[in-house]
Order: structure tokens, then C-alpha cells, then sequence
């Protein structure tokens, strides 16, 4: 026989479970509505950009607008329905210089990293590495008009993937102030961040910059291409993307076989 103590802990616990599935029922859908702007604001990185260009008569709100407009990233934080990880304890040396090698199907890319500069970059490349996360990753986004990237580090592939925690910005004034239209150039041969757009969103997504870009000083640069790298980087942005326009998933397919970060 059910007691009355033991029918209102039945009623509270069955009220609670109803609050949790209408709170899960809402953050699926506020995960629908983030990815849906997500998409919608790369298709205005491209479309705002080539408009800016168009229309240079505009006055200076306009030119701010379309340069912050043109993001070379859209990863994901982790899930409202996840706990966000903790990021990896500081073990590098913070006064030395690592080499991030990516062995791909396009030829080896290789570059500098300055742990004094982004030490919480270069840490927690070296910590993902280690965990051999990348290793079989693609590179999934080339764009090629306005700004000219190839983005790289999302185990899913599709542009929404990371390690399940952020790390903070760095070095975001190494590339000077930002000018007018509110952007810095960032110049061929860097490597930089990707975000969500907001600051201090930065997991494991990063992006090759392999033609002087004009960006807005949000993304942490954190290395440099050598000559050899570069150029194989310019070789799959003139190939283009995998069936025509500005942007997506690049014609020569970027498959990471290795990637691996050592202390030079």
C-alpha cells in the first residue's frame, strides 16, 4: 500500500521530470536556432562581404558591419546539455617555441608557435595532439572571396566540433589596430583561431591563412606557415570549393593523417 509521504515524493519527483524534459525540450530547440544563425551568418560573411565591396560609398557603421560580418568560423561551444571540460593543465614550457606538422593528403604543413605570445593556444594544441585528437580529421571549410582561409580541427567535420572546453583569446594585438572598416589585415602564412564569434570561445578549430586577409582582430594568431606550407595551402585554395562558389568544403579534400606538436 502506497503511503501518503511516499505518493507526494512520486508526485514530486514525476513534476520534476516533466521540468527537466521541458528544459531539455528547450535547449534543443535553442540549439536548432543557434546552428540555424550559424549557418545563416556564413552565408552573409560571403554574400555582406561582396556587397561592402559593391557599395564603398557607404559611411563607416556599414563598413564596421560588413567586416565584422566576415567570420571564418562557426565551432560550437559545448552543448548547454554538456559539461563544459575544464582546459588542460598548463605543461608546456611558456618560454619556448613549438612546431605544429600536420601530415595531409595535400602535402605536410608545418609552423611556428611562440608559447610566450599564446601559451593557452600552444598548451592546449600540444595536449589535443598528444590525445592523437586530430589525427584522421579534415580540413572542412576553404573560402575563397573576401577573405581566404582553409579551417582545419573539427573531429566532426562539419564545422561544429571541438574538445568540449574553450580557451581564452591571445595575442589579439599582434597584428596591429584594427583600421576604419573596423578589421586588421591578417596576412598570408598566418595561423589563427576559429570562434563562435564571441570572445573566449576557442576550442580546437583553426584556420590557414594562405592570402593576405582582412579580418576583425578577434582571432588569436598563434603561428606562422613556412614557405614550403604555404604554398601547399595556395594550392588547394586555387582549386576552389567542392562544386563551385566561395565557400565550403574544398575540391583537393584536406585529410589529416597525423598531427603532431614538439618543442623546438
Amino acid at each position: 500500500m502506497v503511503t501518503s509521504d511516499q505518493r507526494r515524493r512520486q508526485l514530486a519527483r514525476e513534476k520534476y521530470e516533466r521540468q527537466q524534459r521541458r528544459r531539455e525540450d528547450a535547449r534543443r530547440r535553442t540549439r536548432r536556432l543557434t546552428l540555424a544563425i550559424t549557418s545563416a551568418v556564413a552565408v552573409v560573411a560571403v554574400i555582406g562581404g561582396a556587397t561592402y565591396l559593391a557599395t564603398s560609398g557607404n559611411d563607416d557603421k556599414d563598413k564596421t558591419d560588413a567586416a565584422a560580418s566576415q567570420s571564418p568560423s562557426a565551432e560550437a561551444s559545448p552543448s548547454p546539455t554538456e559539461e563544459a571540460k575544464p582546459e588542460p593543465a598548463m605543461k608546456i614550457d611558456k618560454k619556448a617555441t613549438y612546431t605544429m606538422s600536420l601530415k595531409t593528403s595535400q602535402g605536410d604543413i608545418a609552423f611556428t608557435m611562440d608559447a610566450s605570445k599564446t601559451p593557452h593556444t600552444t598548451n592546449s594544441f600540444k595536449s589535443l595532439a598528444d590525445k592523437k585528437f586530430f589525427d584522421g580529421t579534415k580540413c572542412h571549410r576553404l573560402t575563397t572571396e573576401n577573405i581566404y582561409v582553409l579551417q582545419c580541427g573539427d573531429p566532426k567535420g562539419d564545422g561544429t566540433g571541438g574538445p568540449g572546453y574553450t580557451i581564452p583569446d591571445e595575442n589579439l594585438t599582434a597584428l596591429g589596430k584594427a583600421g576604419a572598416d573596423g578589421s586588421v589585415t591578417y596576412p598570408a602564412g598566418t595561423v589563427a583561431m576559429a570562434n563562435t564569434g564571441q570572445a573566449h570561445t576557442g576550442g580546437s578549430q583553426f584556420f590557414l591563412v594562405y592570402k593576405d586577409s582582412k579580418l576583425p582582430p578577434t582571432y588569436t594568431p598563434f603561428g606562422t606557415m613556412d614557405a614550403k606550407s604555404l604554398k601547399a595551402v595556395q594550392a588547394v585554395g586555387k582549386a576552389g570549393v567542392d562544386g563551385g562558389g566561395p565557400d565550403g568544403a574544398p575540391k583537393k579534400a584536406v585529410n589529416i593523417s597525423k598531427l603532431t606538436v614538439d618543442k623546438k
